[in-house]
C-alpha cells in the first residue's frame, strides 16, 4: 500500500530509542502499532490519501521524543520491578543454600578445636542478616511503588527510586560477602579451601551478586531519560 512506510519508519525510530526488557518493549510497540493503524483507517474513510492518512496518524500520536520518553519510563520501571523480584527471591536463597552446604560439610564454628574471635562472629552474623534484610527492602520498595503509583508519581521517579534501592541492596550484599570473606582469610585462610564444595558456593554467591550488580545499574541507565 502506499505510503506504509510512514508508519514503519516511525515505529522504527521509537524502537532505537528504547531500551529495557524485549517483552515489554514489544508490547508497547505493538500497541503504538495498532492505534496507528486504526488512527490511519479512520482517516482513510474519511477520504485522505493512505499516505496522507498515515502522515496525519503519526502525527497526532506524538513526536518521537516524547513518545519515547513515555515509554522509556514504562521499560524502566518493567526492569525495576522485575530486579527487585529478584533481589526479594534471589538473595535469600543464595545464602539459604550456601548456609546448608557450609553445615553440611564444615559444620557449627564451635566445632573447631580454635572458634573464632568474637568480633568475626558480629561479621558472620551481620552478613547472615544482610540477606533478610536486603528482601525485606525489597518487598517495602515493590507495595511502596504500587500506593506510589497510584497516587500519580510518574514512572520515571518510580524507576529511579527502585534503580536506587536495588543498587543500594546489592552493594550491602556484596559488601556482606566480600567483608566475611576477607575475615575468614585473616582468621584462618584455610577454611575458605578446606571445602571444595563450599569454596564453589562461595564463588557462585559471588557471580549471582555480580549478576544482580548488572540488573542493578541497568535500573538506573534505563531511568536516565
Amino acid at each position: 500500500m502506499a505510503g506504509a512506510g510512514v508508519i514503519d519508519d516511525y515505529l522504527t525510530a521509537l524502537d532505537h530509542r528504547l531500551r529495557g526488557p524485549e517483552r515489554v518493549k514489544e508490547d508497547l510497540l505493538a500497541e503504538a502499532r495498532d492505534s496507528l493503524d486504526d488512527a490511519a483507517e479512520a482517516y482513510r474513510d474519511g477520504g485522505l490519501a493512505p499516505e496522507d492518512a498515515q502522515r496525519r496518524a503519526v502525527a497526532e500520536f506524538g513526536p518521537v521524543s516524547r513518545i519515547a520518553r513515555d515509554y522509556q519510563g514504562l521499560l524502566a520501571l518493567a526492569h525495576g520491578a522485575r530486579t527487585l523480584r529478584t533481589l526479594l527471591v534471589v538473595i535469600p536463597l543464595a545464602h539459604v543454600m550456601w548456609e546448608l552446604n557450609r553445615r553440611f560439610w564444615i559444620g557449627a564454628w564451635n566445632s573447631f578445636d580454635a572458634p573464632p574471635p568474637d568480633w568475626y562472629l558480629v561479621i558472620a552474623r551481620a552478613n547472615d542478616s544482610t540477606g533478610w534484610i536486603v528482601a525485606g527492602v525489597a518487598l517495602c520498595a515493590l507495595l511502596a511503588g504500587r500506593l506510589l503509583a497510584r497516587a500519580g508519581v510518574s514512572t520515571v521517579a518510580l524507576a529511579r527510586l527502585a534503580g536506587a534501592v536495588a543498587v543500594t541492596a546489592v552493594g550491602a550484599s556484596v559488601l556482606g560477602n566480600v567483608a566475611i570473606m576477607t575475615a575468614t582469610v585473616h582468621v584462618d585462610a584455610g577454611r575458605l579451601l578446606m571445602s571444595p564444595p563450599v569454596t564453589a558456593a562461595s564463588l557462585m554467591s559471588l557471580l549471582i551478586m555480580l549478576r544482580l550488580a548488572v540488573l542493578a545499574r541497568r535500573c538506573l541507565v534505563f531511568s536516565a531519560v
